[in-house]
Parts: C-alpha cells; sequence; structure tokens
C-alpha cells in the first residue's frame, strides 16, 4: 500500500503499516519461490551432464558462470530497485522473468528438438553433445533466471521488513520475526528441493522434476500479488552506492589541492541531514586522498539547507568517512572469495563423488541420488547454529567476556579454517573412493565405497559456512554504512559471484595443464584422475588465504574508530589486535 498523505503539503505522508496482515502473502511468496528457485538449481550441475551429455568439466564451466553472473546480477538489482522502481516492481518483474526461465528449461525436457539424444550404451564417447540451437535455447533460460535472481535476491528480506513499522517496539519485533521465518523457509526450501525434487527428477522424470518448480515459481508471483493492496512499497530515493562514485570523482577532481596540516576534521566541509539515520562518524587520517573530496573552495556552491550543490565536485567528510568504511571493508570482502570456492567444490566435485560411489542405502535398496547428499551439509548448519547461539557462546562469553564470544573476524576465521579442514578429509576419502574401485573397464566405473563417507567433508563444510557465512553476512550489516544496508547482501553475492568465476578459471587451467603427461586430474572418470591433487591445491591456495586474512583482521580498524574520537573505539576493535 502507497503511503497516505494528508491534504496538507506540509505534513509527512503517513505510512499504514499492516505488519502481520501482510505476512502471509509474503512468506508465501517467499516459501514458493524458494521451493522453485531452489528445485531448478539444485540438481543442475547433473541435469547438465545426464542430460545435455556435457562433459563434467564442460558443466562446471557453465555453473560457474552462470552462478557468477546470477551473483553479480543482485548488485545491480539492489542499484535499479534504489535508483529508479522500488522493491515492490523489482520483485514482481523478476519473478515474472524467473518463471519465463523455468518455464524454457522445462520445455527443453518436453521436446525432443530442444535437447540432445540420450547416451547409448558404451560409455561418455558415444554421447552426442547439443546442437548450437539447443544450446542456445538452454542459456535463454539461463538468462531470464540471471534477471530473476538479480532482482529477487536484494529485494525480498528488505521489502518483508518494509511492512513493519521501525519507529515502534512492536515493528521491531515483527522484523525479528519475519527474519527468522524468512530463514525457516530458506531452509525448508534447500531441505525439500535436495530430497524430494532431486529425487524427482533422477529417478522419475526431468519433465517432471522441473515442472513441479516452475508451477511452484507460477504459484509465489499469484500468492504476491494478491497482497498488493494492503503492502508499503517504499519509493526508491537513490542508491547508496552513488556516494561512493561522488567520493571518488570528487577526490580524483580536487587531487591537486592540499589537505589543511592543522584540525582538518575542523576545516573540512561537513553537512548532515537533519533526519539522517546514519552515526555521525569521526574523522580519520587514514585513506587521506578521499579526504580531498570534502575541500571547499571558493567555486563550490552550497544549498539553502547546507547540502553541496554539486555533489560530483565536494562532498561532506561524514560522506568521505562511509565511504572509507566500503574501502576498509574491501580487503576483508576479497578474503571471502577462495571462502566460496572451497564451498563451490562440494556442490561439483563432491556430487561428482558420490555418482561414483556406492549411494545404496542398503545392499541393493534405494540409491539416493548424488546431488540429495547437500543435505548433510544443511543438517549440519542447523544443528550447529542453535548449539553454537545458545551453548558455545555463553561459554565463550565467560572465557573472552566479549557478549558475542568471538568477534566477527574471529568466526570468519575460523569458518576459513575448517573449509581447508574440509578439502583435506574430501583429498583423503577421494583418494579411499579410487582405491576401492575397479580397475580396467569401460566408462565410470563405480566404487563399492559407501557415499556416506563424503558425510564429513559436508559436515564439516556445513560447520564452516555456520562460522564464517553467518558471520560475513552480519559483519557487512554492522561495519558498512547504515544507508548501505541494503547492499550488505550484494557485498555477500558478489563474493559468491567472483568465487564462481576464480572456481571455472581454476578448473580450466588445471584441466589444460594436466591432461597430458602423466594424466589429467580432473579426467572424466574420477577413477582415472587425481581428483585428491587438485583437493590439495584449493586447501594449500586456502591456507595462504587463512594467512592473509590474519593480517588483515590484525590491521582492521572498525567502523566509528577514528584518531580524532578516541573514546569511540570499541571493546571488540581492541581485543581484535589480539586476534592471534
Amino acid at each position: 500500500m502507497e503511503a497516505e498523505t494528508s491534504s496538507s503539503v506540509n505534513e509527512q505522508p503517513t505510512i499504514k503499516y499492516r505488519g502481520i496482515k501482510a505476512m502471509p502473502y509474503i512468506l508465501g511468496n517467499e516459501t514458493f519461490e524458494k521451493l522453485g528457485a531452489m528445485g531448478t538449481a539444485s540438481n543442475l550441475f547433473v541435469f547438465l551432464m545426464q542430460f545435455f551429455n556435457l562433459k563434467h568439466i564442460t558443466a562446471i564451466k557453465v555453473m560457474s558462470v552462470f552462478g557468477g553472473t546470477a551473483n553479480f546480477a543482485s548488485l545491480i538489482g539492489a542499484f535499479l530497485s534504489d535508483t529508479y522502481f522500488g522493491r515492490y516492481k523489482t520483485i514482481g518483474f523478476a519473478s515474472i522473468c524467473s518463471v519465463l526461465g523455468m518455464t524454457m528449461l522445462t520445455l527443453t525436457t518436453i521436446i525432443d528438438k530442444l535437447h540432445p539424444p540420450s547416451c547409448q550404451m558404451g560409455g561418455v564417447a558415444t554421447c552426442v553433445g547439443p546442437s548450437p540451437m539447443q544450446l542456445t535455447f538452454l542459456f535463454a533460460s539461463f538468462g531470464f533466471l540471471i534477471i530473476g535472481a538479480g532482482g529477487i535476491r536484494p529485494c525480498n528480506l528488505a521489502f518483508g521488513a518494509d511492512q513493519f513499522n521501525p519507529n515502534t517496539e512492536a515493528g521491531k519485533r515483527g522484523v525479528s520475526s519475519f527474519i527468522n521465518w524468512y530463514n525457516f523457509t530458506f531452509t525448508l526450501a534447500l531441505m525439500v528441493s535436495v530430497t524430494l525434487l532431486v529425487h524427482i527428477q533422477s529417478n522419475v522424470s526431468w519433465s517432471i522434476g522441473l515442472g513441479i518448480p516452475t508451477c511452484l515459481m507460477l504459484v509465489s508471483i499469484i500468492i504476491f500479488f494478491m497482497g498488493s493492496r494492503i503492502y508499503v512499497k517504499v519509493k526508491p530515493e537513490g542508491s547508496p552506492l552513488t556516494s561512493v562514485a561522488q567520493v571518488l570523482v570528487a577526490a580524483i577532481r580536487n587531487r591537486r589541492l592540499k589537505l589543511p596540516v592543522d584540525d582538518a576534521h575542523l576545516r573540512l566541509f561537513n553537512y548532515v541531514p537533519c533526519n539522517s539515520i546514519v552515526l555521525t562518524l569521526p574523522y580519520t587520517e587514514h585513506l587521506r586522498f578521499l579526504n580531498k573530496a570534502a575541500i571547499l573552495t571558493s567555486e563550490d556552491q552550497i544549498n539553502i539547507d547546507g547540502s553541496p550543490a554539486n555533489p560530483w565536485k565536494l562532498c561532506s567528510i561524514q560522506t568521505v568517512e562511509e565511504v572509507k568504511c566500503v574501502m576498509r571493508v574491501l580487503p576483508i570482502w576479497a578474503s571471502a572469495i577462495l571462502y566460496h570456492v572451497a564451498i563451490n567444490q562440494q556442490a561439483s566435485f563432491g556430487v561428482l563423488q558420490a555418482l561414483q560411489a556406492d549411494r545404496h542405502v542398503r545392499n541393493g535398496g534405494y540409491e539416493i541420488p548424488s546431488a540429495s547428499f547437500a543435505v548433510f551439509q544443511m543438517i549440519s548448519l542447523t544443528i550447529w547454529i542453535p548449539i553454537y547461539d545458545r551453548i558455545v557462546v555463553p561459554l565463550l562469553r565467560k572465557l573472552t567476556g566479549r557478549e558475542g564470544g568471538l568477534t566477527l573476524l574471529q568466526r570468519m576465521g575460523a569458518g576459513l579454517f575448517l573449509t581447508t579442514m574440509a578439502l583435506l578429509v574430501s583429498a583423503t576419502v577421494e583418494e579411499y573412493r579410487k582405491n576401492l574401485a575397479p580397475t580396467n573397464t569401460n566408462g565410470s566405473a563405480i566404487s563399492s565405497m559407501s557415499a556416506f563417507w563424503l558425510v564429513p567433508q559436508l559436515a564439516i563444510t556445513g560447520l564452516a559456512e555456520g562460522f564464517n557465512s553467518v558471520g560475513q553476512m552480519e559483519f557487512y550489516y554492522q561495519q558498512l554504512p547504515e544507508n548501505m544496508r541494503s547492499v550488505a547482501g550484494a557485498f555477500y553475492f558478489c563474493g559468491m559471484a567472483t568465487a564462481s568465476f576464480v572456481d571455472g578459471l581454476l578448473v580450466s587451467l588445471v584441466h589444460e595443464k594436466t591432461k597430458g603427461g602423466s594424466g589429467d586430474w580432473l579426467a572424466e572418470d574420477l577413477n582415472k584422475g587425481k581428483l585428491e591433487y587438485y583437493y590439495y591445491l584449493i586447501a594449500m591456495l586456502g591456507a595462504l588465504n587463512f594467512g592473509y586474512f590474519l593480517v588483515c583482521a590484525y590491521w582492521y580498524r572498525y567502523k566509528g574508530d577514528g584518531e580524532t574520537n578516541v573514546q569511540l573505539r570499541t571493546q571488540e576493535s581492541r581485543s581484535d589486535k589480539d586476534f592471534f
């Protein structure tokens, strides 16, 4: 529902927050949207290999580009939503694009001309790959899915929070309750997707298995628009990312000007809007070049309210300090790239390991789909979060004296360490799997090793996510300025996006450099490859990345920790100098 305004133009618009009344529509939309999206994406890697006859190296490259582009699109979606369209229109348009993409993907399984013929008996070498026309149609469906993800991911959580009054206790409790239900529906959708929907896709029919998520996505759109009359639809007010560009441009324009030597924080231009929600930040000397954006010259014009007439030429020192917050976060963000690369291995090569292992529950019993083993990673994460919150944190609080037990950077560091451990376990399990695999066979032979040996590496990966992924999101939310919280999630997704491209590049390089001589590390048949060497390589890169993170964590300065206002130093900031 749009903000209702009174008859007087001087009065502020009055917004009717429907809160709980809007939740059935929003949570219903969230549940069916996640079931649709996750039901399509959770088994897509196997779909490309088994239905489109792509080799696993090619499938990994396609998934890397698809995942990376979809995650980067969330940053564009956040910008367009904040600047032009608003969250309601962005979610509506993106949802329609998603259902179009899912429909096209489902059609590839129904219409024979849109997919290659099934592989005949005799191995992968006899398979006919997809034609250019079939790949074009497939990639077009991916394009619609990318547009949908780019609009939905950065907006759905914020749109739900918009329905509650942030200035009342009831509204704050409502937001907290909504976030809890949002996380519950997300976990539920993942569980159903990697179990029931993956089972239907792998053992019943790809057409039915992809058609169900498409129908669920269509239901989510209907539910979403049913609540249109009662929604609070916040109008776009401009993207906070624009201020980052303005500070950089203004600093470059003023690069030849000299900064004041004495009392610089008092002599630089400063303006804070009276209705600003952003914490007033103390002046800092680091990244001094950016301070030049706040040098006031005789050519600069000031509006009646005190704001600069041309923010691309002059910025307030407050805006400069906000941009410095973003700059300080970037080195920590960079450390998350190899973290996500390590996590991605379980969704690609972990699935391949399961495909060439014994997946039967009992001898000759039900065979678990390879993609369904990801549920153990989710179970580990789901079990660990309440244990950490209710048991571990109180114990650590007594030992460290910190409210959260560990600082956010320490939690993230623990996650980085655990991903390296998960890769070492993955390499050990792969060696064991190959030792039990039959030799001198045509095609990809199945090892007698039970696929349940993959559970430890998946469980450790889930624990790593409980530390790093959760801590990473909270870190961005706390350390970015309050007016940039809408892009905090986009920061996380951009890390995942970069990791997807890095992952694809590593796979390509390793495959090209090792396919001759002593043998391809990433051979089509894992029994003839040396996947454990690739795991060791990623683990080594992860260990180096962990060292880089420790250095960044040691020198990181928390938001509000300034030279001119020493009393604002937080206990967490001081304690992180003892990170080691």
